[in-house]
């Protein structure tokens, strides 16, 4: 039976939006796996020590029958494909795939944490979020994405600046 994992995608590098979109196509092309939803593009200030450009931001749902582990590892994959280096901690990239849920699967390993340890912390994965699933709730807190949206003191100067994909998803 297929389970819908949302994935944060981003970057700062190149032809930002032709990377997300490159990185959502590889991903919804995995065995089992069809998109099911992805939110508007956001464009938002980096977040780091190093002075970069600003980060493009989406948010996208699949439905998958590949588990955690190898869905991470395919993640990883997509990333070193499109040029992800890992020299500096919060620097630039060229495409960022952040593994957030995998339905309500609560996974802490060596490798793979879900819920991602950090999203409740960060506006340019929250307001996507969102966006495409409005009424979804945190595995663990129980409580809407929406309630952890608004206690956010700064959820970041996210602004939206369009679709990523202009054709309906299935």
């Amino acid at each position: 039976m297929p389970e819908r994992a949302y994935i944060a995608i981003g970057g700062n590098l190149g032809d930002r939006r032709a990377y997300l979109k490159a990185g959502i196509k590889e991903i919804a092309a995995l065995p089992g796996t069809r998109l099911a939803a992805v939110s508007c593009a956001y464009e938002t200030r980096p977040l780091g020590p190093v002075a970069q450009p600003d980060f493009l931001n989406a948010v996208f749902a699949i439905e998958t029958s590949l588990p955690p582990k190898p869905l991470l590892a395919a993640l990883l994959a997509a990333e070193k494909k499109h040029q992800r280096q890992r020299h500096i901690h919060w620097g630039p990239r060229t495409l960022d795939l952040d593994f957030l849920l995998y339905g309500e699967c609560v996974v802490e390993s060596a490798t793979l944490t879900l819920p991602h340890p950090r999203m409740n912390e960060r506006g340019f994965v929250l307001i996507p979020l969102c966006e495409i699933a409005p009424d979804l709730h945190h595995p663990i807190t129980g409580l809407p994405f929406a309630t952890h949206l608004a206690a956010l003191a700064d959820a970041g100067d996210a602004r939206a600046v369009g679709p990523l994909i202009l054709h309906a998803i299935p």
